[in-house]
């Protein structure tokens, strides 16, 4: 294969090499034809060392699969370890393994970053658990299932703006910094200057009002639809809530939609389905081998779930049907389901069960449980909202949303501080949330969501 030894002393005696061209892994290895001249950089994923001829696996971030190099043993040095950064340069060449399609013929190989394999935390050819590399928030991008993660999200972040792009949405900033508290819990970080923090002074605010971190766009957005027909936004967000469950991170990533002239729940509905169905067909498309690592070591079956959710329609059941539902199970939840009491993440996950494991939209919550800004629905007795969340199995609720309450009348006796949009050429409207990391969750079979960020922020955590 590489000719005898001599032969690579012969080749790096040449007084020089002709100048390569630099390719990523991904393009080498999906390279058509042989090169003379190539330069990849990137970190050593593996070395095995033999009398005859020197072997790398070398990967840039760019594919889950490494690019073999082949070398002549008079190449290895001290430095070149499991972990190095380094820069080979040599001939693409096709490979004569079924395993990949090129290999890389070494002629020169600089150690650009020697990498201390005593004490490296990740070890050559282990699995590492989730877990595990979770301590490691600086060297967690190393591992092949971070990576594989990592591309996915990249991917997916792209597909939902291709989504909103493609059907008509303007992309909105919406401020991190607000004066505001959309959702109303309470759970905000209130933001004050290091100044401010040691003086304690009730009037020495940065912005002359408690200004604090987002923890949804949704009124920002609300005020965009008063000029735009559809709007969108996707940036992240953040609740103060103290927990360190596998659902919930103080910082995490939303994307939200605001549609005017909307007077039907239905419409919202479609949107959600339909986003969700777009985003995950790419992401299968454009990472299959990212996506094959998740659904064969951590949730194995999940891709033919998602396949053939993606061929059918979302259910619908509304929010009494589903309390029937709870209260006809034969298990016993630890929060007794009662009309007017809000779903727990144990009915949610029972309801999706029970429906045949597909994503179910539970619609028409009581008026008691949603905030103010949410359409009536005028329905008597039972007085509930034009509300929807979608249920997917293994997470609970992964969107919600709601046709916002647009008339005077029906605001005034709720709350003053929402009018001002409403005076001003008010249109029915309507728009939902989708928890980013919860997506990931889903379609990737994670179960802790803090295994689908780069860099987890939670209570009592915030490392590097």
């Amino acid at each position: 294969m590489l000719g005898a030894r001599g032969g690579w002393r012969a080749l790096r005696r040449c007084a020089s090499l002709p100048r390569a061209v630099r390719l990523r892994v991904r393009e080498a290895l999906g390279a058509r034809e042989a090169a003379e001249a190539v330069r990849v950089q990137g970190w050593v994923r593996s070395v095995r060392s033999q009398k005859e001829v020197l072997f790398l696996h070398i990967n840039d971030g760019s594919s889950l699969e490494s690019l073999q190099v082949v070398a002549d043993p008079s190449l290895e040095t001290r430095d070149l370890t499991f972990g190095s950064a380094v820069e080979v340069q040599g001939k693409l060449v096709k490979s004569p393994h079924r395993m990949q399609n090129m290999e890389l013929q070494a002629e020169t190989i600089h150690v650009v970053g020697p990498c201390d394999i005593w004490s490296f935390p990740l070890k050559m050819k282990e699995r590492h658990p989730l877990e595990y590399v979770r301590q490691f928030p600086h060297l967690r991008c190393r591992n092949n299932t971070l990576g594989a993660l990592l591309r996915i999200r990249s991917e997916a972040t792209a597909g939902i703006h291709s989504f909103f792009q493609d059907n008509g949405y303007v992309h909105i900033h919406t401020p991190i910094i607000t004066s505001n508290d959309c959702e109303g819990a309470g759970e905000l970080f209130q933001i004050e200057t290091s100044r401010e923090a040691k003086e304690s002074a009730e009037n020495t605010h940065f912005f002359n009002v408690p200004a604090f971190l987002t923890v949804s766009g949704q009124l920002h957005l609300e005020v965009m639809a008063g000029a735009f027909t559809h709007v969108f936004t996707f940036g992240p967000t953040f609740r103060a809530e103290n927990s360190q469950s596998r659902r919930h991170l103080a910082e995490f990533y939303m994307v939200e939609a605001e549609l005017s002239f909307t007077e039907n729940l239905q419409d919202i509905m479609q949107v959600m389905e339909d986003l969700f169905k777009t985003v995950t067909s790419t992401v299968l498309s454009k990472c299959p081998r990212d996506i094959e690592l998740f659904h064969k070591y951590i949730a194995p079956a999940q891709k033919g779930r998602l396949e053939q959710i993606l061929k059918h329609k979302f259910m619908i059941i509304s929010y009494s049907e589903a309390v029937e539902i709870l209260k006809q199970a034969p298990q016993t939840f630890t929060f007794k389901p009662e009309w007017g009491c809000d779903l727990q993440t144990e009915h949610e996950k029972y309801l999706v069960k029970h429906c045949g494991e597909v994503p179910v939209f539970v619609v028409n919550y009581p008026y008691d449980l949603k905030p103010f800004y949410m359409r009536d629905n005028e329905d008597g007795p039972e007085h509930t909202v034009a509300a929807v969340d979608l249920l997917v199995p293994g997470v609970g609720e992964l969107c919600g949303g709601s046709l916002r309450e647009e008339r005077l009348p029906f605001l005034e006796s709720r709350l003053q501080r929402y009018l001002d949009l409403r005076k001003f050429g008010s249109v029915p409207h309507g728009g939902f949330g989708m928890g980013f990391e919860r997506y990931l969750q889903y379609i990737l079979g994670v179960d802790n969501i803090k295994d689908v960020i780069p860099f987890p922020r939670f209570s009592h955590s915030c490392v590097l």
